[in-house]
């Protein structure tokens, strides 16, 4: 598919192909998310789309979509996913891998799991098939999505002409950026710690 033709799809149907796509993409259908998602930002800086819309709605079909999965795994179970999940693409080995990833980083998966290719698409899923409590399951997941779609919306706004290359380096090295931001989150978590015990301490 062109890019021309998706830039005409945008222009016929504006924002709902974005939502749609990734609503769809995270049922783990067949949908380059990031992709157009870095695209929209593109065309935001076009004039085309605008980005601030391009974030909110590529949030809510990624939120909506990574929900939809999580009642499908939480209801159905594992059996399910065995049985039908080749309608979704959810091949064994790609459950294996998701399986393997999930009890390796538990709930925070749900964050991190964006930016890992082959994984997104299931830790709903398997967030539900696990127990995961709603709560948690909408912290990270929401969270991860805000900061995944800013991210390549943003790729794209602020690259312009250039945001195929930008995102080819970007797609590339995503997990190194997202390792980066878990340790910056990490010392920033200890250094408040410290401070607060200090404080305390001090009192």
């Amino acid at each position: 598919m062109s890019f021309a033709y998706v830039e005409k799809l945008f222009e016929l149907y504006g924002y709902v192909v974005l939502f749609a796509g990734l609503f769809l993409e995270f049922i783990a259908l067949p949908f380059p998310g990031e992709t157009t998602l870095t695209y929209s930002g593109y065309l935001s800086y076009k004039g085309i789309l605008h980005l601030a819309p391009v974030i909110g709605i590529g949030f809510l079909g990624t939120a909506l979509g990574m929900t939809l999965t999580y009642g499908i795994g939480r209801a159905a179970g594992m059996p399910f996913l065995d049985k039908y999940g080749k309608w979704v693409f959810l091949t064994p080995a790609k459950l294996q891998k998701t399986r393997i990833w999930f009890h390796r980083y538990g709930p925070k998966l749900l964050f991190i799991g964006y930016f890992i290719p082959g994984v997104r698409h299931f830790t709903g899923y398997f967030a539900g098939i696990m127990g995961v409590p709603f709560r948690t399951f909408f912290l990270y997941t929401l969270s991860g999505a805000l900061f995944w779609v800013t991210c390549f919306a943003a790729l794209g706004y602020i690259f312009g002409s250039r945001w195929e290359a930008a995102f080819r380096i970007m797609e590339q090295h995503a997990w190194k950026f997202v390792i980066l931001i878990v340790l910056a989150g990490i010392g920033f978590t200890l250094l408040r710690t410290l401070k607060l015990r200090k404080a305390r301490s001090s009192a």
